[in-house]
């Protein structure tokens, strides 16, 4: 049945109860499909090996992340998608701060806080068999689990929520997917919790 007739289906009636269990089904089966489309699309991305880049020559360029997430260069936004998906392919973050690597260089960059963004999460199962996917604004997939853990700072009694992405880098959760968040969040006494892969990870208490 269409999801669109659902709606039609008479409320108080077998037949209406039979329509809202299929339209939670289907519900329920986009979300898995969606959830194994962005898993095998992380696993089919080549990242370059950075970690293990020591190059000899090193120097700055300017290159600025705003903490909206928007990068800069020589004061200009780059507005090329796949020009800072690259950037962002060979960034790390090193005990001296942020930069760029290839074989033949370090570069460092500014960065006002996070280098990425969370701007999407699916969640797939419930309580503590849930499972956590963010995607950033730099089409990473990042499933939480203990190598790629979540955190919520406070900064001006105001939450920051990041999750871990990859070499040093976190990206910061817009405020809709915070909200989002806390919503898929249960409660653990006077803490509100959210599991992913096994793991708990807290969102602060009240």
């Amino acid at each position: 049945m269409c999801l669109k007739y659902a709606q039609y289906c008479p409320r108080d009636t077998a037949q209406g109860l039979y329509c809202r269990f299929i339209q939670t089904q289907l519900i329920m089966s986009d979300t898995e499909s969606l959830f194994e489309d962005l898993l095998s699309l992380q696993r089919q991305k080549a990242v370059p090996p950075v970690s293990a880049w020591q190059p000899q020559r090193v120097g700055e360029i300017d290159i600025r992340i705003a903490r909206d997430g928007t990068w800069y260069h020589a004061g200009g936004a780059i507005r090329r998608l796949g020009l800072v998906r690259l950037f962002a392919s060979v960034m790390r973050r090193d005990s001296d701060g942020f930069c760029l690597v290839t074989p033949a260089e370090k570069l460092f960059i500014e960065v006002e806080d996070a280098p990425f963004m969370a701007i999407d999460m699916e969640v797939r199962g419930s309580d503590k068999s849930a499972e956590v996917l963010f995607t950033t604004n730099v089409e990473d997939y990042v499933l939480i689990d203990r190598q790629h853990p979540m955190r919520v700072d406070e900064v001006n009694e105001e939450p920051r929520p990041y999750i871990h992405v990859r070499d040093g880098l976190d990206a910061l959760m817009t405020r809709a997917v915070y909200y989002r968040l806390v919503e898929a969040a249960i409660t653990e006494g006077r803490e509100l919790v959210i599991y992913s892969c096994g793991e708990r990870f807290s969102l602060g208490r009240y």
